[in-house]
């Protein structure tokens, strides 16, 4: 009945998070949301509006780096059984950005850029490119292990986890983080940069870099000079001329929400 119940748990995070995901796309991409990055809000001046996004900002990435760290999952997993550890994540990661898009408020002048004609074109086809490389690095590690389910259903089946690989499936061949590049790009790829798109593109390519660091200090940690080895193959989110990964961790905190 415990696996049961966890497994039910993993499921609705799952699915919370997934619908949440859908919501920050169309958020990001002023598509078919009442309230977007650019459009909906309390209309705020926009110095209280710089500041209150800003903090929203930063709340999604103390979560994110906070509960991601070894350290906090010793002492979290002592409160939360281990095998929902990484759903509750999930459900925290799905609450706080829930609240940056409910709470964030529009800053829709100046300006940045506005393209039009075959250049918004091209922005768009990166916007959807980029979700796709999002999409199939999670698939390229281990899409449901990232997001708990796996660990519910072993639990509920008797089986053991599956140990942790170090390899290098497609992306990962050329560069590490093949998930938070899609990211940046998706971030960037807008017709029109309004100050308050610009705000969140800022931000969340700070935080990207700031986890980044986290998350290969815990790599190398966790694989030693093998991830050492890796590091100096394959660029960080660019390819490296001549370079190919011959080894990569495939698990849930080898790359992309924590």
């Amino acid at each position: 009945m415990r696996a049961l119940l966890c497994v039910l748990y993993g499921l609705a995070a799952y699915l919370a998070f997934s619908a949440t995901l859908l919501w920050f796309i169309g958020f990001c991409g002023n598509l078919l949301v009442a309230k977007s990055v650019d459009a909906g809000g309390a209309g705020a001046a926009w110095p209280a509006a710089l500041v209150a996004d800003a903090l929203l900002i930063l709340l999604f990435g103390v979560q994110h780096s906070v509960m991601a760290r070894r350290g906090f999952k010793q002492w979290w997993t002592r409160l939360v059984p281990e095998i929902v550890e990484r759903s509750t994540y999930v459900v925290a990661s799905s609450l706080v950005l829930a609240a940056l898009m409910a709470f964030w408020q529009p800053i829709a002048a100046p300006v940045a850029w506005r393209v039009d004609g075959p250049g918004a074109a091209l922005l768009w086809a990166g916007f959807g490119i980029g979700w796709a490389i999002v999409a199939t690095s999670t698939f390229l590690l281990d899409h449901f292990e990232l997001f708990g389910l796996r660990q519910a259903f072993s639990a509920l089946l008797g089986r053991p986890e599956p140990t942790a690989e170090f390899r290098t499936p497609l992306f990962y061949r050329h560069v590490r983080h093949p998930l938070y590049l899609g990211f940046l790009v998706t971030f960037w790829s807008v017709p029109v940069m309004t100050a308050g798109h610009l705000l969140l593109s800022t931000g969340m390519s700070a935080y990207i870099l700031v986890g980044i660091a986290f998350e290969e200090r815990d790599l190398v940690r966790q694989f030693g000079e093998r991830y050492h080895a890796y590091r100096r193959q394959v660029g960080m989110l660019l390819p490296r001329l001549g370079g190919a990964g011959r080894g990569r961790r495939e698990g849930p905190s080898g790359n992309g929400l924590r």
